[in-house]
C-alpha cells in the first residue's frame, strides 16, 4: 500500500529533473560546444545552479557552462543553493559540490565536478 505513493513521488522528481534538462536543451540549441575545461570563471555575481543531481550550470556574459556529474548527487536539486569546496578561485574539476535544501541547515553528500564544457552562441 506505501510502493505507491512513494513511486508517484520519485516519478514527480523525475520530472522536475526532465523539464530542466529540456530547459537547458533550448538554452544550448543555438549555441556551440567548446572543448571541456577543467575549470569555470568563478565570480561574485554568478554561481553553479543545478539543472537536476548531475547537471550543474553556470552562466557568464556570453559562456553557458555545463558540469555533468559521473553520477547522481543526493541532495542537487533546482532549488538548492549550492555548496562549493574551492581552493583557485575557480570551479575546477574535482573541487566537491553538496546542496543545501531549502528550510535545511545540513547539506546533502559531497560530490565531486566533472570537466566544464563551454557554450557560446554561433
Amino acid at each position: 500500500m506505501r510502493a505507491l505513493p512513494l513511486l508517484l513521488i520519485i516519478a514527480g522528481c523525475a520530472a522536475v529533473g526532465e523539464s530542466g534538462q529540456a530547459e537547458l536543451s533550448r538554452e544550448l540549441a543555438n549555441m556551440t560546444a567548446g572543448p571541456a575545461q577543467s575549470c569555470a570563471p568563478s565570480t561574485q555575481s554568478q554561481s553553479l545552479q543545478a539543472v537536476d543531481n548531475r547537471t550543474l550550470v553556470l552562466r557568464t556574459a556570453n559562456t553557458v557552462w555545463v558540469s555533468r556529474l559521473e553520477g547522481p548527487c543526493p541532495g542537487l536539486t533546482p532549488m538548492s543553493t549550492i555548496i562549493v569546496e574551492s581552493f583557485n578561485g575557480q570551479y575546477c574539476r574535482g573541487d566537491h559540490v553538496s546542496g543545501l535544501e531549502p528550510g535545511s541547515s545540513i547539506p546533502g553528500a559531497t560530490c565531486p565536478l566533472a570537466e566544464f564544457v563551454p557554450y557560446r552562441a554561433r
